[in-house]
């Protein structure tokens, strides 16, 4: 069987953001659209309404439908496992996009995914099956996660925060439909694939193809899918292509290099501090003792009183950097994390009220969850930072 983009003039009135595919006497309508937009939501009802499809996908999973439908998901989120399971930044990233879609929805009116929720709705009022088509939002992450380095992690948790907090740009719902606009698209999307290449490959490339693929084994010969528009041109290119879906949900294992360098470099600093208490003599080892606590205890504490943590948070930080940084099962921020979250004991009123205060950087501050999770990521910026000073500082002092 054949594929093509169908151009019958019948089916022109269903927008400029509707692209229709055939293949047989199957019909797939893909409409794009922005995820803070109220034309969006109009638009995804009107077409559901005149095609009367037998499926509605939507572009969501198991887990991104529920945090749109369940307000209340957050009471189950325990903060001392998520530190103890090295998961602070990637939570809190994953908080800083959700709270920059919320300031763009409560400007334009709009929830963030309310076009989602439409389809959904609509869907159900003329009885037509709804398929979540979407790959799970926690192995998108993971497998961009895995792409990233340590400091190109946070790199990025900077440019979002940035986006979040930098200065106020005047969005409207003309800028935000321009946007669906392919020649827009495309230009943002080279932009994008240049700035952060390891992004954009399983947050868009690898999802284009998942999403047609489900699409294509949704049931009925009439289908509308609700995507966004960013993902539209991509999923024309992978219509009727052999796609392996298992292996695009597939975690990749870290990579071995970065299981190896924690050990490596403890092996070096001691290696260093044997070579100078034997080789130098125990004045010179003095001087190595104070260049590896000095740059850990000092940046690990500093960073720690600047992301607003408690006094036995900062003295914690001091202390346990310098020892952490030699043992690669445990980290300086899981420390200083857990102790935050012992001091602070962040409520259920505080996890609830994530959403809300997640708003401003005031409000990141003032929530005693977020307040742990920030200390704890700067905690183990601190003493990264500090070993990797504290290490040149004992090779400089060796040579």
């Amino acid at each position: 069987m054949s594929a093509a983009t169908m151009t019958d003039p019948a089916l022109s009135d269903l927008g400029s953001n509707v692209t229709v595919l055939t293949d047989g006497d199957r019909t797939y309508y893909l409409v794009g659209t922005a995820h803070v937009s109220k034309e969006s939501v109009e638009e995804v009802r009107r077409v559901i309404a005149e095609v009367r499809p037998d499926t509605v996908c939507v572009e969501l999973c198991e887990t991104r439908y529920k945090a749109l439908t369940d307000p209340s998901r957050w009471r189950n989120l325990d903060v001392f496992q998520v530190i103890k399971q090295g998961k602070t930044l990637f939570l809190l990233a994953n908080l800083a996009i959700g709270a920059h879609q919320r300031r763009l929805g409560a400007e334009l009116g709009v929830k963030p995914g309310a076009e989602l929720l439409a389809a959904t709705e609509a869907a159900e009022a003329i009885g037509a099956k709804v398929e979540l088509v979407d790959r799970d939002i926690q192995v998108t992450l993971k497998r961009t996660w895995r792409r990233l380095g340590f400091f190109k992690k946070y790199n990025l948790f900077g440019a979002i925060v940035g986006s979040m907090f930098g200065g106020k740009e005047e969005i409207d719902a003309a800028t935000i439909e321009q946007l669906k606009e392919k020649a827009h698209l495309s230009e943002m999307l080279a932009e994008f694939a240049k700035a952060l290449p390891e992004v954009k490959e399983p947050l868009i490339d690898e999802r284009d193809q998942y999403l047609m693929s489900s699409i294509e084994d949704a049931p009925g010969k009439r289908i509308v899918a609700v995507v966004g528009a960013a993902h539209v041109p991509g999923m024309q290119t992978h219509f009727k292509q052999p796609i392996d879906r298992a292996a695009l949900d597939e975690v990749p294992p870290k990579a071995r290099w970065t299981g190896l360098i924690k050990w490596i470099i403890p092996a070096i600093i001691l290696v260093a501090f044997w070579f100078g208490l034997s080789d130098k003599g125990g004045q010179s080892f003095e001087q190595m003792l104070w260049a590896w606590i000095l740059p850990n205890s000092v940046l690990c504490a500093l960073l720690t009183a600047l992301a607003g943590g408690s006094l036995l948070a900062i003295v914690t930080g001091f202390v346990a950097s310098p020892i952490t940084s030699l043992n690669p099962l445990i980290g300086a921020g899981i420390v200083v994390g857990l102790v935050e979250a012992w001091r602070k004991k962040p409520t259920v009123t505080d996890i609830e009220r994530v959403n809300e205060d997640t708003q401003s950087l005031r409000g990141f501050y003032r929530n005693k969850f977020t307040r742990v999770l920030l200390v704890t990521i700067a905690a183990t910026l601190g003493s990264a930072l500090g070993a990797w000073v504290g290490l040149g500082w004992l090779v400089s002092l060796v040579a």
